[in-house]
């Protein structure tokens, strides 16, 4: 027990380490200075039934600073409103198109399709894809393709800050940054050459054209459902520079409405943050969930104030870095470690079965 009790701390300390790197490391987008590029920007949008987000994201688009972009959504088989609104919108703005899909391969996920699809009808010097879900302002693009230029970056991929309404968000959705900004310091997606420690998130993902095109991520990805960390290992193996940031203000996403669209939703990727080890995942959870036991029986009663002080602090850390409110995070704790429970066995049942449901299809 006491061993056990000693890598529980340990590994407690370990994150709190991570977190407080990761929060020195945050890089603010919003340089001193922003570049003088001037060029055509390619904004992507693939869209599937998205006709609550779609025109806010355009409208968004339409009030950037920098205004030399086409937008290009790929319509992917919506049975809602979405091609009428973008075909609305694109009425009094000639930059916006819209390409509706013809169908989907047999090989291919939809959405590495629909990305992949979006690149054929670019003329821009950068291509930066978005999810319908994402909200903008200020000057973001500009403030990114500075960014890209300063570390010369073939990718830039960024965490929005997450926007949460109900309950059943406050539970759930923190446990993504919790995962990343405890187990991997974002400085090494920058400054390390192995393809283990990089990260991306596909709400964001800013690619040179390029390197897009000399690599063609999505294609080599296109059966992958966690294809952005595919894409960032892949860069990585390559030797393709690349960064990964968490965002501020100017970039929010609400992923999910509730509990139950979050748990579907987060079990399609929470494996890959553990190497796709089932094992490693499950253990984390126990780890982190339940070694207050170990801790409390092995070592005298001051040790164990230690490790919640601990725990805690890395909670309060990680929220101030993800932009989260630390004391709903810390108050919510508990829930948030049953909802992870939620995360994995949802995703070890849905692997088992072979059925893994998202927007209609099935993306095992």
């Amino acid at each position: 027990m006491i061993y056990v009790a000693y890598f529980i701390l340990a590994f407690s300390i370990l994150q709190l380490i991570v977190a407080i790197v990761n929060l020195l490391y945050y890089k603010k987008i919003n340089p001193t200075k922003l570049s003088d590029f001037n060029g055509l920007i390619s904004v992507l949008i693939p869209a599937r039934n998205e006709e609550k987000n779609i025109a806010n994201l355009l409208r968004d688009l339409q009030k950037q600073k920098y205004q030399n972009i086409e937008i290009i959504v790929f319509n992917d088989l919506s049975t809602d409103n979405t091609e009428e609104i973008v075909r609305q919108i694109a009425k009094d703005d000639s930059r916006i198109r819209i390409i509706n899909s013809e169908g989907l391969p047999k090989s291919w996920l939809g959405k590495n399709f629909a990305c992949h699809c979006l690149s054929k009808y670019t003329k821009g010097e950068y291509l930066l894809f978005l999810d319908a879900d994402v909200r903008v302002k200020g000057s973001i693009i500009l403030q990114t393709i500075t960014l890209v230029e300063k570390h010369s970056l073939g990718l830039l991929s960024i965490f929005p800050k997450q926007k949460m309404q109900s309950l059943g968000e406050y539970v759930t959705v923190p446990n993504m940054n919790y995962i990343l900004l405890s187990l991997l310091p974002l400085v090494f997606v920058l400054k390390s050459k192995f393809a283990s420690l990089a990260a991306a998130n596909g709400q964001f993902m800013l690619f040179k054209t390029s390197t897009y095109f000399d690599t063609l991520p999505h294609e080599k990805n296109q059966n992958n459902m966690v294809e952005d960390i595919a894409i960032a290992r892949y860069f990585k193996k390559n030797k393709i520079s690349m960064a990964c940031i968490l965002g501020d203000e100017t970039i929010q996403c609400r992923m999910y409405g509730g509990f139950n669209e979050a748990i579907n939703g987060f079990s399609k990727n929470v494996i890959t943050f553990f190497g796709n080890s089932f094992l490693i995942a499950t253990l984390f959870w126990f780890v982190t969930s339940f070694g207050f036991v170990a801790v409390y029986k092995a070592f005298p009663f001051s040790y164990f104030l230690l490790y919640l002080v601990i725990i805690f602090s890395s909670r309060i850390v990680i929220s101030i870095a993800s932009r989260q409110n630390s004391m709903c995070n810390v108050f919510l704790f508990i829930p948030q470690q049953i909802a992870l429970g939620f995360f994995i066995a949802k995703a070890l049942k849905n692997k088992l079965k072979k059925d893994n449901q998202w927007k209609g299809r099935n993306i095992l």
